[in-house]
């Protein structure tokens, strides 16, 4: 007897799209090379389809001091621009979505925003979680902590806390003054911890000595030290670093991560679902690392619950093999948008669970108290 062929699944047709602002508050600032924040204001998508709905975050900052796009020019793009041609109109998968988008240059934050709500509103469509839409094989993912700025005594403090809480990696915020006199408290209290630094972007090649010095303190890599566009440059200081250097706001697209392995600008890649334009790209970019043997792992932009779930589900895939920036939601804030806590145990974080999709539920009361627009 032959086989049924397979079923057609129905295309999901948009029947609304609501985009609000919120802005929650930080616990604590949180300093880097290029700044403080004490708040964190970004979109937040929810999309309609026949009694579902898809959520996603936007990872735009106020100001472009991380990439170019900034919170205004990310949510013209959706509103003016990419919503208009989605509700109202059907699309049978999110790689649909990703190509409608394409033909547009940059706004890749916008652009993935508007994946991410239609991944977990396909995802739910369709009965799976969504790890296992993406593909994923974990259950539960590593997780690393990312330390602010700060004076040296709270660091050492911060750091002997999240070591005790079992995290599976250190990582701290680095910049010029505030470098190896750190690495060298930090390694002396704690010679054995996987320790990483993180420097966005705050160095140049001028910078050589210092940066090669980085190489006696054990670390598995260093996060970004040059130019947020320069790949040349990244390879240049690898070629002369022991220490495995990490791409973070280099590697936007599939084709620059491409380009980056094949100059040996890098040894490592930050995959932030947000930086690249959706969860279709950063399966892209997994791809080209797990041809390569290049370990990839999962960065932070302190995402509220909704975007933190999209995360830890992109973290199951199989190349993702350095403790992601998923810690605690309650590390960041007091209260999150969703229902269900997002808590790490001895540095493990499992996926939501709570149905198909994300796995988690927004917290509407909240949501609106939160809303700014």
């Amino acid at each position: 007897m032959a086989a049924l062929p397979p079923p057609i699944r129905p295309k999901l047709r948009i029947d609304s799209a609501e985009l609000r602002l919120v802005e929650l508050k930080l616990r604590q600032p949180f300093r880097i090379s290029s700044g403080v924040m004490t708040c964190k204001r970004f979109p937040l998508l929810i999309l309609r389809s026949d009694g579902l709905e898809g959520y996603a975050e936007g990872v735009s900052d106020t100001l472009p001091d991380y990439l170019p796009e900034t919170t205004v020019s990310s949510m013209m793009m959706m509103r003016d621009v990419f919503l208009p041609q989605m509700v109202g109109h059907s699309f049978g998968s999110p790689q649909e979505i990703e190509a409608s988008t394409r033909h547009w240059r940059g706004h890749e934050m916008a652009k993935a925003c508007v994946e991410m709500a239609f991944w977990d509103l396909w995802a739910k469509s369709q009965g799976l979680p969504l790890s296992r839409a993406l593909g994923g094989i974990r259950d539960e993912v590593a997780v690393g902590v990312s330390l602010g700025i700060k004076e040296m005594s709270e660091t050492l403090r911060d750091v002997e806390q999240h070591v005790q809480q079992g995290y599976r990696r250190i990582k701290l915020k680095v910049m010029p003054g505030h470098d190896l006199r750190l690495l060298q408290a930090v390694r002396d209290r704690f010679p054995d911890i996987h320790l990483t630094v993180d420097a966005n972007c705050a160095y140049t090649l001028a910078d050589l000595p210092l940066l090669r010095r980085m190489d006696d303190f054990a670390l598995d890599y260093v996060e970004q030290p040059l130019a947020w566009d320069d790949l040349h440059d990244h390879a240049r200081l690898q070629s002369q670093m022991r220490t495995a250097i990490c791409l973070d706001e280099c590697i936007r697209t599939p084709e620059l991560c491409r380009k980056a392995l094949a100059i040996d600008a890098g040894r490592v890649i930050n995959i932030k679902v947000g930086r690249v334009g959706g969860h279709v790209n950063a399966r892209r970019i997994h791809d080209i690392c797990l041809a390569h043997d290049v370990p990839v792992w999962c960065g932070g932009m302190l995402e509220a619950g909704i975007g933190r779930a999209h995360n830890i589900h992109l973290s199951t895939l199989e190349q993702f093999k350095r403790p992601g920036d998923t810690s605690s939601s309650s590390r960041y804030f007091e209260r999150d948008i969703i229902c269900e806590p997002l808590e790490t145990a001895n540095g493990i974080m499992p996926v939501p669970a709570n149905g198909a999709g994300i796995g988690v539920t927004l917290d509407m009361d909240f949501l609106d108290e939160v809303t700014v627009a």
